[in-house]
This record gives C-alpha cells, structure tokens and sequence, in this order.
C-alpha cells in the first residue's frame, strides 16, 4: 500500500536507502545514443522549488539492470490539504514514476492520502489522466506549469469526495460494489467461483470507518482490497488475501478502484 505513517518529509539519505536507483547519474548501457538521460533525482530536486517534498520512495526489485530500474516518488506539499468537515483530513499527493533504461518517461499521478487510515489512494478519473514528460527537452519551466495545472484540477477531486460522502449507498450496492472491485485482484471467472463473506469483507476496520455512505465504504474495499486483508473459499480452502506490495500492482488496482467508485457518482 501506498501509505506513510510518518508525519515528516524523507531526508536525501532515507530516500536513497528506499531507491537507490533514483540516483543514478547515467543511463543504461542498453540505450541508444539518441537517448537523453535526466536523472530523477533532478526532478526531485525540482519538485522541491515548487513545494513539493518526498514522502514515500520505491523501486523495482531487478536481477538486471540495477541501478537503471523503475521506480516511484511520492510528493507532498504541507501547503495543500483538504480539510473535510466531518474532520476527514486529506492530502493530495503527486506520484512520479521513472527508469534510468530508456522504457520510461516521466510519469506524474495525481494521489490522495487519507489521515484517518493511512490510505494512499490513486485518482483515476478522465480530469486526472497521467501526465508524461519526456526526457529529451526537459526544463523546470515545463514542470512547473505540469504541476500547477495538476493542482488547479485539485477543487475536482475535491467535488468528486464530496459527492461520494453526499451518496448513501444499500448494503445490496456496498455488496455489488465490492463484487466489482474484486475484479481488480481477480477475473471475473474466479470470482464466480469464489466464496466470500461479504459481511465480514465491508466490516470496517475502526469506527471512523462505520458510515454508509460511497466515500466511507469505498475506503473499506480499498483498504480490505490493497491490505489483502480479507479471506475467500476456493474449492475446499480457505484461504488468505495476499498484501499488495509491488507498487506498480498498487497503483494499478487503485486507480482502477478509483474509477469503479467515482462510474457510481456519474
């Protein structure tokens, strides 16, 4: 999961000791002569002028090309918060994912994270579609006009939190929802032949989490979902949800989350 229990920002020092490969100062081998190399850590750099500092870092897990691996930053910046008036505090995140072997560009998400659960939450919707910058012609001017149209859409995903929590959903709907985001962990043929309590699935996990509106119980899949904290029967097992840990698996499920709940809004 997307999460970061600290309330600081990482030090150069930690997010090495996350990605290393963030650092790299030259390009893969592999890669032609044509290719330009940025090194993220300029990005980085970057993002800091603008007031966005890193939270949380990761990086592929490679038997080759170490070093020049994909890998993901998590920005924050203190000055942008949403402060909800049922007291559900969220900050909008912007990821950035990136490899040093020439199959990536500069990739930027637009994120929130939920203070209540410690919930990294991955919005997916056609206002908030990924943002690609290339390498070769890179400037801090086209970054920043990148970002601050990123966070001008912010008041958009605000609205789109406000109506999930204006939309009461039934527990046959919480039910119907789940069902549908299972899709994003198995097919829909497992699913079929899947058993699962329901009731324990859309349990939430503490008090705050006890509402019946779509934001609330939204949450509650998401987090069961990402967690893997969930059983199901399969045959004659029972067995036990896997946590999500590759973060591009992550990433995927939750944007993919995001849009099933946000097609409820429409």
């Amino acid at each position: 999961m997307l999460e970061i229990k600290n309330e600081g920002f990482l030090t150069t020092k930690e997010i090495k000791s996350k990605a290393p490969s963030i650092f790299t100062e030259s390009a893969s081998p592999e890669v032609s002569d044509k290719y330009t190399h940025i090194p993220t850590s300029i990005v980085l750099e970057d993002m800091e002028k603008l007031g966005w500092k890193v939270v949380d870092a990761r990086e592929v897990k490679a038997r080759k090309g170490i070093g020049f691996q994909k890998h993901l930053i998590v920005f924050r910046n203190k000055e942008v918060v949403i402060n909800g008036a049922d007291g559900d505090t969220v900050f909008p995140q912007i990821l950035l994912t990136n490899s040093h072997d020439g199959k990536n560009s500069f990739t930027f998400t637009a994120g929130l994270f939920r203070m209540v659960c410690e919930n990294g939450l991955v919005v997916s919707t056609q206002q908030f579609e990924n943002v690609k910058m290339r390498h070769m012609g890179y400037t801090f001017e086209d970054l920043q006009k990148e970002i601050l149209e990123m966070v001008e859409k912010l008041p958009l995903t605000v609205e789109s939190m406000n109506k999930m929590k204006s939309i009461q959903i039934s527990d046959e709907d919480a039910v119907k929802l789940a069902k549908k985001s299972l899709t994003t962990r198995f097919s829909e043929e497992e699913i079929e032949n899947l058993r699962i309590d329901f009731d324990a699935f859309l349990e939430p996990v503490r008090e705050e989490d006890k509402g019946k509106d779509l934001w609330t119980v939204f949450n509650v899949i998401q987090e069961k979902i990402i967690e893997g904290d969930f059983k199901y029967m399969s045959g004659t097992k029972i067995r036990k949800a896997r946590r999500v840990k590759n973060f591009q698996q992550d990433m995927k499920i939750n944007s993919e989350l995001f849009e099933i709940a946000a097609e409820l809004v429409a």
